[in-house]
């Protein structure tokens, strides 16, 4: 009996060897070809200097559809369609303007002159989903607080000013996405919450700890109970110069934006589709969000994580590789500012009674990868760190719990859909996030590369031996 389960264990280990190698092979085989003859960062030369913005409802995100359908094509998907959704369309309409005047309070000397006003420009830009100004500038004085524990207990002076929310980001977290996330509130509640005790407008410190004046925008969210108001992001140095002054000065602003919604529009999910040989219903889907805001070429947010998506589908097609399971490559519509196109997914899905065993999205840039992040069970993340061996090699050594993405949590909410994140080095990422310094020159070849082949890594993984 004991020659039998020593010989049971022997066959086990030898199966689970060969197996490894065999998985290591495939793996360094698309890697090589990702690093090689990688397309990656050439599509993404083409979207974002070609195309450009894309925010939904706009020009550029109808280029970059019929764009995407066209290298999913390219690329040898089986099948490549565009599903419709309807999409939110907000318009900047025009450039947005803030200028801070004071006087300062330095008496002048026995026998000169007053001081002379001080009018300082500020970097602004509205936050998305904001409402404008109107014809005529807001002309008011400026209160400053640095939390909404202050607000409240200052909510008596609040009235007619306009507030300027000085909160920083928090430097002692080193992943930066939590510095973010805890940021992130004064952009998302801090118009409503100015409006309910009677404020004009609001100023918000740019979701960043960049050393750059560049202002971040970002979308809002109006609570319906209060009135809609005009809402801003300063840069950074603009911030710090305007908190500095207001410690001893009055000072008022004048603020001019025109943003306003027209009527919802028609965008598309574009989707690519490799169909399982072995088991075709059995649905693992990849991607990224082919939009992005209307101040940047957005290459780090998303085009990094689209172009690593349609990357994924060429080099599989490239090698020969012919996947169990049907993967669907997918650029999401509309995660800026109203997440249709992850919603219009996940309901398609539910009505079309669909099995989505995996999902997996890139969301946070095109650097370096560090690690990957799964949502699923506890024993889907024991299987899940039996791949670290096969992974870490290129880069992502860090498997954490916890991943997924605004464009996939809708099929984890609907399915139970286990869902993973690519995490790359998040230090620079909050440097460009939302801001006119997400270029094409702000990404670095290999990083993007290597990303893609992390994907394609777990992917591969996962069209195997399923979770």
């Amino acid at each position: 009996m004991r020659k039998l389960f020593l010989g049971l264990f022997l066959a086990t280990a030898a199966t689970t060897a060969f197996s490894q190698k065999e998985d290591s092979i495939l793996i360094k085989q698309i890697s090589d070809e990702i690093l090689n003859n990688g397309k990656a960062y050439d599509n993404l030369r083409h979207l974002t200097k070609q195309i450009g913005a894309r925010l939904a409802g706009s020009q550029g995100m109808v280029k970059a559809e019929k764009w995407g359908l066209k290298i999913m094509q390219e690329s040898g998907a089986d099948k490549a369609w565009m599903q419709e959704c309807m999409v939110p369309h907000w318009v900047r309409g025009g450039k947005d303007l803030a200028k801070a005047s004071f006087i300062p309070s330095t008496p002048a000397k026995k026998g000169g002159p007053y001081p002379a006003a001080v009018n300082k420009e500020l970097d602004i830009i509205a936050l998305g989903n904001s409402i404008g100004t109107g014809k005529t500038e807001i002309v008011a004085e400026v209160m400053v607080v640095n939390s909404f524990d202050e607000l409240e207990k200052r909510k008596e002076e609040v009235k007619n000013k306009i507030i300027f929310y000085n909160y920083k980001f928090n430097d002692t977290y080193i992943n930066t996405f939590f510095a973010y996330r805890d940021a992130g509130q004064y952009r998302g509640q801090g118009p409503s919450r100015a409006a309910k005790y009677g404020a004009k407008a609001v100023i918000v410190r740019s979701m960043s700890h960049a050393a750059d004046n560049n202002p971040h925008t970002g979308a809002t969210r109006y609570d319906s109970a209060y009135a809609k108001i005009p809402a801003v992001a300063i840069g950074l140095r603009d911030a710090d110069w305007l908190a500095e002054q207001l410690k001893t000065q009055t000072i008022k602003v004048s603020l001019k934006t025109n943003g306003y919604f027209l009527p919802d529009t028609i965008g598309h999910n574009v989707i690519g589709e490799l169909k399982g040989a072995e088991f075709p219903g059995e649905i693992i889907t990849v991607g990224g969000h082919l939009d992005s805001w209307d101040n940047c070429e957005g290459a780090h947010d998303d085009g990094a994580g689209c172009v690593q998506t349609m990357e994924i589908l060429r080099a599989f097609k490239a090698i020969g590789y012919t996947p169990k399971r049907t993967i669907r490559f997918v650029l999401f519509a509309n995660e800026e500012n109203g997440t249709r196109g992850a919603a219009k997914y996940a309901d398609e899905a539910k009505k079309n009674n669909e099995k989505h065993i995996f999902a997996l999205e890139s969301d946070a840039g095109g650097f370096t990868p560090r690690g990957l992040g799964l949502t699923g069970t506890d024993e889907q993340f024991e299987k899940f760190l039996q791949w670290k061996p096969l992974i870490a090699p290129y880069g992502a050594s860090d498997f954490n719990k916890g991943g997924g993405g605004a464009d996939i949590n809708p099929l984890n909410r609907a399915f139970k859909t286990p869902t993973a994140s690519l995490n790359p080095d998040t230090q620079r990422y909050f440097d460009i996030h939302h801001a006119r310094s997400d270029v094409f020159e702000a990404v670095n070849k290999r990083e993007l590369e290597l990303g893609a082949v992390n994907m394609a890594a777990l992917i591969y993984l996962v069209d195997k031996y399923g979770l």
